[in-house]
């Protein structure tokens, strides 16, 4: 019995037949546990201990008296090479990352019953010499196997690791597997029960991990057939389902339609005629009444295959596919490592923007379109050629007027109607196509950041499904490792289908150039794998970029064999303590360098970056005043500004920073503006004010996309030699040498930087003054050159001022 005074810790199904009961602790009696089904009583037929190997399996080892054998199914990782891996248990027992470098740790493969395996059996007193423990699975070069979200031992460590845990009290004989004396069905809640003497304990039977593999190639959503609408939605464990259909969005309760079962996990209903602008709501009803289950029929539905829908609680609009207007002719972005990118959002850019619109069109696509287009366009001035949206799909605004990031999506096929002039009409679908449009008749890609890993409210999802379309514990509570709630099961079949094609449908229908993946962990790297071969498929030019990490994980080297890129939180921490006075010399040549060598195959992978939506923005964080308010900056302020975009724009790397970083945005000193559209928003009057900041990033972006700048942009293996670096190794000061070795053209720069607050000498042995032209400092950047240089750049020696940079170009191309 476990501390809470329960026997049994869960109960699932294993096929719709068959079942399986962890018990809180061992069973050693010689009679089997007390264990009946239903209230009822009825026997258990076949109850029996499970094989040690199935709790080893899911679970990652199990003891057989004084050993313990550790194990890993290879089929369960598909991304590592196992003809070519070696595997080792690493664990608070041997010191965690040491132990790969032990033979005595090392798993070897074997099969098992015709499954292959990787196993290690050892004395447990090695592992258990202090009582339960936790452990995880590392790979020779230092990979580390996630821990399957169905692992009963799942535990967290205090530094928020998700591993898994030894029990000694669960060995793999606190299992038993039965058959059930009913079948899984849809219209039955069924449990265990133990009752003995005056002990009384129930626990309802959950669908196991075959159920989360149901999956249907059905079309979804609705389908327009010349005279006929049909009506379908996946709903595995519903008992019945109705759609409700009505001519106007607010009107009285349309007509409801009873949708039968076609192929055991799909829903159908078809009704004659075309209904292109009606609008619909599902009702989704089921026996169901656990903590696994959402299940209420008298809530409305947003279908998640809705092309468009009036607000985030829904009804949806039925669209005909004949209805939308698509480009004939996709327009194709800049490469990866070509790529200057702005991350910005629609309301901060338009709320200020100097044009007229009315106050509806200031809100949405429309008003964004116009000022894209509009002479003396921010955007098109900056010189960038990629904008990164923040999330444009519905998500849970409570009213459209209110700003919101967007972070909190209800639907992924809809754009989101708050943005939208008629959202009842359907407007935002080619509002959408319009704005994509206009950024591209101005040479910008669009890059649409997008939350697949949690959902906001309505939870739409939950109610169709809670157990299959998430991540749950043992108690059927949402898993947070969004941070936000709850989890995505992405790895699900039919959440993974949602996923890619809701994604094809924003490449298809708005010719969208790319997508930023929030808290992309969640994902997981199969997922991620799946997602590039569809997209590239569809759009080979198509921009992958991941934010790696989650509260569960960071999968950044992991990604380094895909084509995915990633926002480089490493980067940002380090040049933010560099600029400070901070950091060492080690690391400002890594992060110059692309951050090749470990994080990255090659530089364009590096989505480098010091200011985005969330936190302090880039001024508050470094600035002099109290507070974190930069709002008025100090001389020193607007310097490490300029260093910092000096270092930003001379990294290998794809360059971003945030929309009005150019302007020294302030949000004075609040951490975070999720709500804060008023802190958020452009200043365009900056411009005015720091007029010499807005130049110097521009000049910077411009030299960039520059032929010249070419050495900059890489994205194959870092040439050996390639970067040239001189500076003291115990000091912070750093001059680069770029294309050294004149692997990629004639064309080498020289870039330096001093971030003391006192002048500093660099030795640079083999270099001749003469042969360079400086083009930038820390206040001016001149393509043509630089007058009055305030540098003293003698043959071998470089004196830098204090928080100075300088760049140099050895040949000068007018």
């Amino acid at each position: 019995m476990n501390r809470d005074g329960k026997k049994i810790d869960s109960a699932w199904w294993t096929s719709r037949h068959t079942g399986r009961v962890v018990l809180a602790e061992d069973w050693i009696e010689q009679n089997l546990p007390p264990l009946k089904w239903g209230t009822g009583g009825k026997p258990l037929p076949d109850l029996q201990p499970a094989p040690l190997i199935t709790f080893g399996d899911e679970s990652g080892y199990y003891l057989d008296q004084d050993r313990i054998t550790f194990l890993v199914r290879p089929a369960r990782y598909p991304a590592i090479d196992w003809d070519n891996a070696s595997l080792y248990v690493a664990g608070e027992f041997n010191g965690w990352n040491p132990a790969y470098c032990y033979a005595v740790w090392k798993l070897e493969p074997t099969a098992i019953d015709g499954v292959d395996y990787f196993l290690l059996n050892i004395d447990r007193e090695l592992c258990l010499h202090e009582g339960a423990a936790q452990f995880k699975f590392i790979t020779g070069d230092g990979r580390w196997l996630p821990v399957p979200a169905a692992a009963p031992n799942a535990a967290w460590s205090h530094d928020g690791h998700r591993n898994f845990r030894i029990n000694p009290r669960q060995t793999g004989l606190h299992i038993l597997q039965f058959t059930a004396p009913e079948p899984l069905s849809q219209d039955s809640q069924a449990c265990l029960w133990w009752a003995e003497n005056d002990f009384e304990e129930s626990v309802p039977m959950v669908p196991g991990s075959f159920y989360l593999e149901l999956k249907t190639d059905l079309p979804l959503g609705v389908e327009i057939l010349k005279d006929r609408t049909v009506f379908r939605l996946f709903a595995p464990r519903a008992s019945r389902v109705t759609v409700e259909i009505f001519s106007e969005p607010d009107g009285a309760p349309g007509e409801r339609l009873d949708m039968s079962r076609t192929d055991d996990v799909v829903w159908e209903a078809e009704y004659p005629g075309n209904l292109h602008g009606w609008f619909y709501n599902y009702y989704v009803e089921s026996r169901g009444t656990d903590n696994f289950s959402n299940f209420d029929y008298s809530h409305k539905i947003l279908d998640p295959y809705a092309w468009a829908a009036t607000g985030p609680s829904g009804p949806g609009i039925i669209w005909d596919s004949e209805r939308l207007k698509l480009t004939e002719r996709r327009y194709q972005p800049p490469a990866l490592k070509d790529l200057v990118i702005v991350e910005a959002h629609l309301r901060d850019l338009t709320a200020a923007a100097p044009i007229n619109m009315d106050s509806n069109e200031r809100m949405g696509f429309t008003g964004l379109s116009k000022w894209v287009e509009a002479e003396g366009s921010y955007l098109r001035e900056l010189g960038v050629n990629a904008v990164e949206l923040q999330p444009l799909h519905e998500f849970d605004a409570k009213r459209p007027e209110n700003y919101h990031w967007g972070y909190m999506t209800t639907n992924y096929f809809a754009p989101a109607s708050s943005y939208a002039l008629d959202p009842a009409q359907g407007s935002q679908i080619g509002e959408l196509q319009e704005l994509v449009a206009a950024f591209h008749g101005q040479g910008l890609a669009v890059i649409l950041d997008v939350v697949y890993n949690h959902v906001g409210l309505p939870n739409h999802l939950a109610l169709i499904d809670k157990q299959y379309y998430f991540e749950l514990d043992y108690d059927g509570e949402y898993m947070n490792w969004s941070g936000c709630g709850n989890t995505l099961r992405c790895s699900a079949p039919m959440s993974k289908r949602l996923i890619i094609e809701s994604l094809l449908h924003f490449i298809e229908v708005y010719d969208i150039d790319g997508f930023r993946f929030d808290l992309a962990e969640l994902l997981g790297l199969e997922v991620l794998v799946e997602i590039e071969t569809a997209l590239k498929a569809a759009k080979p030019t198509i921009i992958l970029i991941a934010e790696p990490w989650s509260f569960r994980d960071n999968i950044a080297l992991a990604l380094k064999r895909t084509g995915f890129a990633s926002w480089n939180d490493l980067y940002r921490d380090f040049i933010y303590e560099y600029l400070s006075g901070r950091g060492d010399q080690d690391g400002i040549r890594y992060f110059l360098a692309g951050s090749t060598g470990h994080l990255t195959s090659h530089p364009a992978q590096s989505i480098n970056y010091l200011e985005s939506h969330d936190d302090y923005c880039w001024l508050d964080r470094i600035t002099e005043n109290p507070g974190h308010n930069g709002l008025n900056p100090t001389d020193n302020d607007r310097r490490r500004t300029h260093l910092m975009a000096a270092i930003l724009f001379s990294s290998l790397g794809v360059p971003m920073f945030s929309a009005g970083q150019d302007l020294l945005r302030s949000k004075q000193g609040t951490h975070n503006t999720y709500n804060r559209g008023d802190l958020n928003e452009i200043d365009y009057s900056r411009a005015d004010l720091f007029p010499n900041t807005r130049d110097y990033f521009r000049g910077w972006i411009k030299f960039r996309l520059s032929e010249r700048g070419r050495v900059l942009r890489l994205d194959s293996t870092l040439p050996e030699g390639y970067m040239r670096f001189y500076g003291d190794l115990n000091e912070l000061p750093v001059a680069a040498l770029i294309n050294a070795e004149h692997s990629h053209g004639t064309q080498r720069l020289l870039f330096a930087v001093n971030p003391y607050l006192k002048s500093v000498k660099i030795e640079l042995e083999g270099i001749r003054a003469e042969n360079w032209t400086q083009i930038a400092d820390h206040e001016r950047f001149v393509l043509k050159g630089l007058e009055g240089g305030r540098f003293e750049f003698s043959d071998n020696a470089l004196v830098l001022p204090e928080l100075s940079c300088g760049l140099w170009v050895e040949k000068l191309i007018h």
